[in-house]
């Protein structure tokens, strides 16, 4: 699943391509909201907000996210689509440039004024400009459940996914079942958002600081092979917050004791 940095760079290509144009086709491609059309307004912005992405259009704001498969696509008028039309279900194009939303989910537009509807219940952002580091380790730092399940929470913080969760857990020394009341929040937060921060700009993702394939990471997708620093066996098992919403978890059993 794209995680807060990838949706914060898709956000920046798009704000970057559709900034100050005027919309020339709008088409979502929903039930719900096929009548809607901002043809003639223009662009003002396109932002993150945890993994939400915001296109700010006239007065109105178009909500999209990418969950597992959703991705924006770009094209020059009149490009042919490197996607199956039938996966389309946004497009916003002004005179400049196509984006093209390919199995993109929770579509939803209302006023711009109205923006807090959509992502008012997402914790603090550590790529938003008014992260919250106190606010968001008292979150994480009061949820009883396990550490790996209330990371995940947007509403505690937002934009930190199942890799990064693997991940700094691991970097902390913390197994993902520890209750997060009994977690150093403060300290963990810290790296998460050192670490989301200097991955924003990266071209691949990495944790280790290495960025050849097969070594970007310490546990996540590592599962019965050797942990870097110790050689034991990294362990893999399922958390979540309900059995419908389990994600699959990687930690090493000795440097995570």
């Amino acid at each position: 699943m794209p995680e807060g940095d990838t949706v914060y760079q898709v956000a920046r290509r798009l704000d970057r391509a559709l900034r100050g144009g005027v919309v020339t086709r709008f088409d979502l491609r929903v039930p719900e909201l096929g009548t809607v059309d901002l043809t003639g307004s223009v662009v003002h912005e396109v932002v993150p907000r945890g993994k939400h992405i915001l296109m700010r259009i006239g007065d109105r704001t178009l909500r999209s996210h990418l969950r597992m498969d959703g991705a924006w696509h770009l094209y020059r008028p009149g490009e042919r689509w490197r996607a199956p039309a039938f996966k389309a279900r946004a497009i916003v194009a002004t005179a400049e440039a196509e984006a093209v939303g390919f199995d993109v989910s929770m579509l939803a537009v209302v006023p711009t004024t109205a923006e807090a509807e959509l992502v008012g219940h997402l914790g603090p952002d550590p790529l938003g400009s008014d992260w919250d580091p106190a606010e968001a380790a008292h979150r994480v730092g009061s949820d009883p459940r396990p550490i790996h399940v209330a990371l995940l929470d947007q509403r505690n913080v937002a934009g930190f996914g199942n890799e990064y969760a693997a991940e700094l857990l691991f970097l902390r020394g913390v197994p993902p079942t520890r209750p997060a009341t009994e977690v150093d929040a403060a300290a963990l937060l810290e790296l998460g958002a050192r670490t989301i921060q200097a991955n924003r700009d990266r071209v691949d993702r990495t944790f280790t600081g290495v960025n050849r394939r097969g070594q970007t990471t310490w546990v996540y997708g590592r599962a019965r092979r050797p942990c870097r620093r110790c050689g034991t066996l990294i362990e893999t098992g399922e958390l979540g917050a309900d059995p419908t919403e389990e994600r699959r978890t990687f930690w090493c059993p000795r440097c995570q004791a």
